[in-house]
């Protein structure tokens, strides 16, 4: 039997993943659930350090300390598998109906060089300069008057001094949020 197998966020003790790893892994294999089980993955970055005699080395960390990444079918008898198994602490969220992680998440952790390429590149159709006058669309300020200070095109945001109680207030927004007057 084939199984729908989706990615899930598991709490391990910080410093123990390996272990969880291994002991996840040993657990489905003694409780023949092995196939409801896909790939675990540990979250880690590797960077290059010089030591003392000036020689490179590689040197591979965790991410995020304290969690692994488990492809799995989600039922009743899997969940007893991860919340009973040594050094896993259960899942991340809601515990009895766990959200599973979206595919761009996954890759996004697991490959990044491929996540970058598979990002599509969004063409503005906003031209905002530092000295307009905008009105505020959404958000808490919307109906809101304001002159924008500071233009981020490479993070779609603009920060808009805002006139609050008769003080000039810094607020960003996204370029969607507001308008030129």
């Amino acid at each position: 039997m084939t199984y729908d197998l989706k990615w899930y966020v598991i709490h391990t003790y910080s410093g123990f993943e390996e272990k969880a790893k291994a002991g996840l892994y040993d657990r489905a294999k003694s409780e023949a659930q092995e196939e409801k089980f896909g790939e675990i993955y540990i979250p880690h970055t590797v960077s290059e350090t010089v030591n003392k005699a000036g020689k490179k080395r590689s040197v591979s960390r965790t991410s995020f300390p304290g969690y692994i990444i488990v492809q799995m079918h989600l039922d009743d008898e899997s969940m007893h598998i991860v919340k009973s198994t040594p050094k896993i602490t259960g899942f991340v969220g809601n515990a009895r109906h766990p959200k599973a992680l979206p595919d761009h998440e996954v890759l996004r952790m697991t490959n990044p060089e491929a996540a970058k390429e598979a990002e599509p590149v969004v063409e503005t159709e906003f031209h905002f300069t530092k000295g307009d006058s905008v009105k505020v669309m959404d958000g808490p300020f919307s109906n809101f008057d304001g002159v924008i200070d500071e233009v981020r095109p490479d993070k779609m945001k603009v920060r808009v001094l805002v006139s609050i109680f008769g003080r000039e207030t810094p607020v960003e927004l996204d370029f969607n949020q507001c308008e030129k007057i």
